[in-house]
């Protein structure tokens, strides 16, 4: 089940079980929709571990990243990506593709936690 939820300034993008067979086609999609926003905004991403890209899905999110880098930067005040075996070092991958302050961890509340500090903080 793929889910794009937009409440105030936070994103939530939700990838998560049930999978289905339309769940690259929807988180593609919601990849586009994240890119085009238009105002300043929070990212959280929570990922269950067990949904897959195929490698047409893998370079199509790659392209979004390469294509949305500078509108992701200049408009997400911060991310939190939240996964199971979420660690420092895919933080730090993140951070390369990204500016803004970013977390990835496998607590959701703790993601939203550091969320809300930075939208207090603008």
């Amino acid at each position: 089940m793929v889910d794009l939820e937009i409440a105030g300034s936070l994103l939530t993008l939700r990838f998560l079980p049930p999978y289905t067979d339309t769940d690259e086609r929807d988180y593609l999609a919601a990849l586009v929709r994240v890119g085009q926003h238009a105002e300043p905004f929070e990212l959280l991403t929570v990922f269950g571990g067990g949904g897959k890209l195929s490698q047409a899905g893998e370079r199509e999110q790659a392209l979004w990243f390469k294509a949305t880098r500078s509108h992701i930067s200049a408009h997400c005040r911060a991310a939190a990506i939240v996964r199971p075996g979420a660690n420092k070092k895919m933080e730090e991958t993140f951070q390369k593709l990204w500016p803004m302050p970013l977390v990835a961890l496998e607590d959701e509340t703790a993601a939203r936690a550091f969320l809300a500090a930075h939208r207090d903080a603008t």
